[in-house]
């Protein structure tokens, strides 16, 4: 598939800030974050940029970005649909944790509530966005119960990077339990990555020419003539192809970008002290956001659609 600057952004932006709500209402739901009045408003407001940055980017994508609110009328058959829903449905409970974390307190009943409720939306978004993806049939790489975990994991890991970045600025008293919460979904996040890249990279092909066509009883089956004489828009859209060696480069850049580098820079922040901190932990934001960015430019450009075996290539592979 051809990536789309729009939609890789979407993908990216929202997650992580998402991601940094889904932590923001557990954290305080355990009473591990200090109840420091800027630092629940700050974290919230970081997040709620984050995934509506990636939402607003999202309308780009689309012929007529005027019409984008006709996107979340299917809600009851559409998972683009949900998400859109969902999305701006989860505004409500983290705006009001904000401000309840503002006059009442980090404690308080209401508090609490709402930031567990923004957090179960953040998460329910993400696995909305996720299953846009995993319901296609047509595209081997996507139909798979990989894709969910994977895009749930890189959430809540870039998620927890974020909130890292805004917490070196406060006194939370939670920077290393943080921290460890890093490491722990990065590990995670690079088994489900290479778990994924290991299936997409030898499961069969999901259809061939033989099979599309019915014919492969008698033997192997080709084309007799191009259908088009001039590239068009599915062959752009659809058939795009990335060179395998430039995938694997890829791939190691996206790991070790998006997930290494922020934690090793999270870790010496923790050791150097808070004034290094300061400056350590938001490069390692901005770390995870370009390395998740890579990720899912991959996740576009190595998925191949069935389409393609109509304009010669042998295997929707």
């Amino acid at each position: 598939m051809n990536p789309a600057f729009s939609v890789i952004f979407l993908t990216t932006a929202s997650g992580a800030g998402y991601g940094m709500l889904v932590w923001l209402g557990v954290l305080n739901a355990f009473g591990a974050l200090a109840a420091v009045p800027w630092f629940g408003v700050v974290a919230t407001l970081v997040a709620l940029a984050l995934s509506s940055a990636g939402l607003l980017a999202s309308t780009f994508h689309l012929g007529h970005p005027e019409r984008a609110w006709r996107a979340v009328s299917q809600w009851r058959s559409s998972w683009l649909s949900r998400e859109g829903v969902l999305g701006l449905f989860t505004n409500l409970p983290a705006l009001g944790f904000a401000i309840a974390w503002w006059f009442a307190g980090a404690g308080a009943v209401a508090t609490i509530v709402l930031g567990v409720v923004a957090a179960l939306c953040g998460l329910a978004t993400v696995a909305s966005q996720a299953m846009i993806y995993a319901t296609l049939k047509p595209i081997r790489q996507w139909y798979n119960n990989r894709v969910l975990p994977n895009f749930l994991l890189l959430s809540v890991f870039s998620g927890v990077v974020w909130l890292a970045a805004v917490a070196a600025f406060f006194d939370i008293g939670a920077a290393k339990a943080i921290v460890i919460m890093a490491v722990v979904f990065a590990l995670a996040a690079v088994v489900a990555k290479l778990a994924y890249w290991r299936y997409i990279d030898t499961a069969p092909p999901a259809a061939t020419i033989e099979s599309a066509t019915g014919l492969g009883t008698i033997g192997a089956v080709r084309a007799l003539e191009a259908p088009h004489t001039e590239e068009n828009y599915l062959l752009r859209e659809m058939g795009y192809v990335i060179a395998r060696k430039h995938a694997r480069q890829l791939r190691q850049i996206a790991l070790a970008i998006g997930l290494a580098v922020p934690v090793v820079f999270l870790i010496l922040g923790a050791l150097v002290g808070a004034r290094a901190g300061m400056i350590l932990a938001p490069v390692a934001a901005l770390a995870a956001l370009l390395g998740v960015y890579v990720e899912r430019w991959l996740f576009f450009a190595e998925a191949t659609h069935t389409v393609t075996l109509y304009y010669g290539r042998r295997e929707a592979a």
